[in-house]
């Protein structure tokens, strides 16, 4: 992604930004989706479930506008920690993939249904190293579990929507065990909620949470839940 590495030079090269951003949009339109025959069984206490579907600011913002989610944080995963940077990551030589944790309770949203959110509305999980705009392995749509059960929720449930055919292309998302999440720098947390005239955001983001608003009203928020207010919660 064309994104400058301090947020102060954001708005010197929004104009360039939104040049780049105009051939091809990252919030592809939204796909309407059956739920996961299969989900995760109940189970208390808050879980953790890490995603990856391009540029971390969009699939951040749509999930802090999924109700059931305490806190999503925008960061890396798949890399080391020595490399786990936004101008190394960047590079596309990290392994990292631009990835965002999400804590939840079970009990008001399932990991199948985060899933179908994350198929239907977050990404176009048929890209192949890429994401509209964004090209490059971190960029990739990955599924980064952090138990047995995740992973087989997670292969039962692209197996049925391949079955059902309802993507025009085969989907593309790795799954694979979560070895550990670095949250990435601040002044990339919140970024829709504080930059929503930023002309990526408003191009390629938000259109993402009104997929939400649309498809998912039951599990939709109005107000997000930032990390920078759950720090201070905490």
């Amino acid at each position: 992604m064309r994104r400058p590495a301090l947020a102060s030079l954001l708005a010197a090269t929004a104009a360039l930004t939104l040049a780049f951003a105009m051939p091809s949009r990252a919030a592809e339109d939204a796909v309407v989706i059956p739920a996961p025959a299969m989900d995760a069984a109940p189970a208390s206490g808050i879980q953790t479930a890490v995603v990856a579907g391009g540029c971390f600011w969009g699939v951040q913002g749509v999930f802090q506008h999924t109700a059931g989610v305490v806190n999503a944080v925008s960061g890396y995963a798949g890399g080391t920690k020595a490399t786990a940077d936004y101008q190394a990551v960047s590079s596309g030589r990290t392994s990292h993939a631009e990835s965002v944790e999400i804590k939840y309770d079970p009990k008001k949203i399932s990991y199948g249904k985060i899933l179908q959110i994350f198929f239907s509305v977050v990404h176009d999980p048929t890209q192949l190293n890429r994401q509209g705009p964004d090209v490059g392995p971190q960029y990739r749509s990955a599924i980064f579990t952090t138990s047995d059960e995740q992973k087989k929720v997670a292969e039962a449930y692209i197996a049925q929507l391949s079955s059902a055919k309802v993507f025009r292309k085969p989907i593309v998302t790795k799954i694979g065990a979560l070895e550990a999440f670095y949250p990435a720098e601040a002044y990339h947390q919140d970024y829709l909620t504080l930059h929503p005239n930023q002309p990526y955001i408003a191009y390629n983001d938000l259109p993402k949470v009104e997929n939400l608003k649309k498809l998912f009203a039951d599990n939709y928020i109005e107000k997000p839940t930032l990390v920078n207010a759950s720090k201070a919660t905490n």
